[in-house]
């Protein structure tokens, strides 16, 4: 399951990147994206808040807004709290934004087509998997099973 995951992340990432070379875009990376429309819709925001909002950890959200920072894609500020940074969009993103909302658009257009070639709907069956998986991890449902029982060494219960 996990190998099938990574593999149609890469494959979408990659034509993604592709057509960001396509279009300009240069070194603009997928990944910034939900960050630059969570800033969009919301304004600026904690790098936590912006890790909630996108839904991913707050380690991830971090590194991604430091390579964003580094091509002047967002900035940051000090918060309220010594340790909270505040992440804000640029003037060189607020230029692109015509483009990046043309993008998004067509993404948007393009997975919709796939998921029409699709037996499933595929964006409503990962918003299932990871609803299913915040109930109950995956590390749980692998130690209920008979196999993982057969591993506790003796003397555990």
């Amino acid at each position: 399951m996990g190998t099938l995951l990574r593999h149609v992340l890469e494959l979408t990432e990659a034509d993604v990147s592709a057509f960001f070379q396509d279009i300009g875009l240069g070194d603009y990376r997928p990944r910034f994206t939900p960050v630059v429309r969570a800033i969009v819709a919301r304004g600026p925001l904690s790098i936590r808040d912006l890790a909630a909002e996108v839904g991913v950890t707050h380690s991830a959200a971090s590194q991604t807004v430091a390579q964003m920072a580094r091509q002047d894609l967002v900035s940051l500020r000090p918060g309220t709290d010594a340790r909270q940074r505040i992440v804000s969009l640029t003037e060189k993103t607020r230029r692109l934004m015509p483009t990046l909302e043309a993008e998004w658009a067509a993404t948007s257009a393009a997975a919709d087509q796939l998921e029409a070639e699709l037996q499933y709907p595929l964006r409503e069956v990962l918003v299932a998997a990871v609803e299913a998986l915040e109930r109950k991890s995956l590390r749980e449902r692998i130690g209920e099973t008979d196999a993982a029982l057969s591993l506790r060494r003796p003397g555990e219960d």
